[in-house]
């Protein structure tokens, strides 16, 4: 490695290289003891200095993205959730070694898993029960992990040119690698609940994610005391003027922060939620808050003496009506107007700010999908979605369920096949994994993003909380082999081979844990005197 290169060059690696041995020249003699070139590499392996420049880089992406989604629907984006930065570091590792590029990929955050994970409480379900800071902890922890798998890999580079200074090689495609290398850091979609709290709370906590890196901040309709899981019951929604603000409260704290292209991603939960808080007042005709009041459950009153005592009432259509209200002071929206709620809420914040949308279902089809979109579109043509394809879904009996209704339709033989209204979980039994029906099933599985991308307008697929599942899984195979007849063999096959033969860089884990950064810089630091842990004696030299 040379001390104080001289010279001309386009290469960004060497440009750094003479910036730094400039800066180095222009000190007293006390400065000797920097080597330019490592100043250099540690300052490129570190091209993110705040999580600020993190979420406005972030940004720029995926409004890229978005421009490339309207152009061509199939440029879709994709992101599994991640409930640690280690579970992030490995996706973005595997992602860029098995299609060559971070494009289009990005992580998702999940609320779920942070209350079921992360919270100091325990697990927890997802109500917006763990603590505040636990979710822009998270943000930061998953790109302190990103930024450190661009230093490992970097670090290899680094290694390769110093090789091929001193055994001979092509010194200049190494720099160019270096010089093309893509960073590992992606856009965040980073779930902030309900917003916990009032629109201040949601202002407050939104400028810590986007501090910690978080360029896209996803927000749901319900209220925030009492959220729920979207895939469960007892749902209670806002009225447009509660999600306003808080749609508001963020895009404030992007400005305020300087991150000018953060995008906003407003959920909608009206599907599957049947219950309001509170009746909005309306100020004129057809306002926002006459159309929310209009899909409420009523009882015409037709003479004052019908009223009790506390009752409450609103002039509506001409006629006086009083909203149907439960023993726990909630108000009921009227049965089937789901859809109509999902739609209005989507072009309500659309026109107030938010920029992608979440439409929660019940089920993943594409065909539901892409009516409620086809409607939004008639109001908002360049309406996008992020879509939830959820884990809380049984993906293989729904899509079973969905061919079994189309062959029906179609008139096909469905003798050989089990009736899911006699028995709705028949269609899963595993000796119908090679029929015609799952074949089918399978089929449409594979292409739902392409398809729902296509013609349900989704320009963004996630997984909630993929790496729970697949955690658990991994856990249960190789417990179930090691603590039984294979033993060890269970983890070597199972585990370290596959490692190995994917090229996997975990398998080197004390590299992947940071020691060979570390021995570099033990050299920079204290030269010949550096400690190191590297060498023929440490064992990791058999992988």
């Amino acid at each position: 490695m040379s001390a104080n290169p001289k010279i001309i060059t386009t290469s960004p690696y060497l440009q750094e290289v003479e910036r730094f041995a400039t800066l180095r020249g222009s000190k007293s003699d006390a400065w000797n003891g920097i080597n330019a070139e490592s100043a250099a590499r540690m300052a490129l392996q570190n091209r993110f200095k705040t999580g600020l420049d993190i979420a406005r880089y972030t940004a720029e992406i995926m409004r890229k993205d978005m421009a490339d989604y309207d152009t061509n629907p199939a440029d879709y984006t994709q992101s599994l959730g991640c409930w640690h930065g280690f579970t992030a570091q490995q996706l973005a590792m595997a992602v860029k070694r098995h299609r060559g590029t971070m494009d289009k990929s990005y992580i998702y955050l999940s609320g779920w898993m942070v209350a079921a994970l992360r919270s100091e409480f325990g697990p927890l379900p997802d109500q917006s029960m763990h603590e505040k800071t636990s979710v822009p902890n998270l943000i930061g922890e998953i790109y302190t992990f990103l930024k450190q798998a661009d230093a490992v890999e970097l670090e290899r580079l680094f290694e390769q040119l110093d090789d091929v200074r001193q055994n001979g090689g092509n010194e200049n495609a190494v720099i160019d690698q270096i010089d093309a290398f893509e960073t590992h850091v992606v856009p965040i979609i980073a779930d902030i609940d309900a917003g916990f709290g009032n629109e201040e709370a949601t202002y407050l906590l939104s400028k810590k994610m986007i501090e910690a890196g978080a360029c896209a901040i996803q927000i749901e309709n319900q209220v925030s005391e009492v959220k729920q899981c979207g895939h469960q019951a007892g749902k209670v929604t806002v009225p447009h003027e509660d999600f306003i603000s808080k749609i508001n409260a963020i895009r404030y704290a992007f400005l305020e922060l300087g991150v000018e292209d953060g995008v906003i991603v407003a959920r909608t939960d009206s599907l599957g939620a049947g219950l309001t808080q509170k009746v909005p007042v309306s100020r004129e005709a057809g306002d926002l808050a006459s159309q929310y009041n209009d899909f409420l459950a009523t009882e015409e009153i037709h003479d004052l003496n019908e009223l009790k005592e506390n009752d409450i009432t609103i002039h509506q259509g001409g006629k006086l009506v009083k909203p149907v209200r439960l023993d726990n002071g909630l108000y009921s929206f009227r049965e089937g107007t789901g859809i109509d709620r999902v739609i209005l809420d989507c072009v309500t914040s659309l026109r107030h700010g938010a920029d992608l949308l979440w439409i929660e279902t019940e089920r993943p089809n594409v065909a539901q999908i892409a009516e409620m979109v086809d409607a939004i579109r008639k109001q908002i043509p360049d309406a996008k979605l992020v879509y939830n394809n959820s884990p809380s879904f049984n993906w293989t009996l729904k899509f079973r369920q969905q061919v079994y209704e189309d062959m029906k339709k179609a008139g096909k033989d469905i003798c050989s096949y089990p009736d899911p209204e006699t028995d709705e979980k028949a269609l899963m039994d595993v000796s119908l994994d090679g029929s015609e029906l799952a074949v089918e099933a399978d089929r449409l599985i594979q292409n739902f993003q392409r398809d729902a991308s296509a013609h349900a307008g989704i320009f963004h697929h996630l997984i909630t909380l993929p790496t729970y599942h697949e955690t658990a899984l991994g856990v249960d195979t190789l417990s179930e082999g090691y603590f039984g007849d294979m033993g060890m063999l269970a983890y070597v096959r199972g585990v370290q081979r596959q490692e190995i033969r994917r090229e996997m860089s975990v398998v080197k884990h004390q590299e992947m844990a940071g020691t060979t950064l570390g021995d570099h810089h033990k050299e920079y630091f204290a030269g010949e005197n550096a400690l190191l842990a590297g060498g023929k004696d440490n064992t990791m030299n058999q992988f």
